[in-house]
């Protein structure tokens, strides 16, 4: 969602923009498409990055857990009990789970209650990366078409209520996922679109007017 909503947001600035300057439909298409690829490529690239070092910081931890366990294995079954007893359990009771896990699996047992990681399911970058992409992709269109198809007269007009509405659905389903007030998660994103799309609008129009 976050991503569908800043390729909404970020191309339906950039056509508006440009719209505002020129009613040259090439001129808004190439601009609004520049955007797009731009836009799709700094996503994925951030995500990329970002889910590449924590995958990496993941790695190290375990790598060291592993080191730890080979070379402290009483340090790390004291510690792993001492897990367990932050949690609640009695220090009897305690001491045999931590015992029954290491002699059972200790690497797993610690990555668990001591890293919270699973050593098969670590973030992959390129996956990220390629749904940070799409997401803004599949955002990015609605205002592109949106501009592009309609007659010069109306590209404007169409696109603010598109991408507007787009935005309030966008607000009303990120609300209910998260369990927030719809009302208010809508008008927030609406009522902030409208203002970026009207800015975006008037600096085109200013300087397009301006300089032509």
């Amino acid at each position: 969602m976050l991503g569908a909503n800043d390729g909404i947001v970020s191309v339906a600035g950039i056509v508006i923009g440009v719209a505002g300057a020129t009613a040259q439909r090439g001129t808004i298409f190439t601009a609004g498409l520049a955007g797009l690829v731009a836009g799709a490529v700094s996503m994925a690239l951030g995500e990329y990055i970002s889910v590449s070092s924590q995958r990496d910081s993941e790695q190290a931890m375990l790598t060291k857990e592993r080191h730890e366990l080979h070379h402290m294995p009483d340090t790390e079954l004291a510690e792993l009990t001492a897990i367990f007893e932050a949690k609640g359990v009695t220090p009897q009771t305690a001491a045999q789970v931590a015992e029954e896990l290491t002699a059972h699996d200790a690497f797993a047992a610690h990555v668990d209650a001591e890293l919270n990681i699973d050593p098969d399911d670590l973030a992959n970058p390129w996956q990220a990366a390629a749904a940070s992409a799409a997401s803004f992709i599949i955002g990015a269109l609605l205002p592109l078409l949106a501009i592009l198809l309609p007659p010069a007269a109306w590209r404007v007009p169409v696109t603010f209520v598109a991408v507007l509405i787009a935005l309030g659905l966008a607000g009303a389903l990120s609300a209910r996922i998260g369990g927030s007030n719809v009302r208010r998660a809508v008008l927030r994103v609406v009522i902030g679109g409208a203002a970026g799309l009207a800015f975006t609008y008037g600096v085109g129009h200013l300087f397009g007017t301006a300089l032509s």
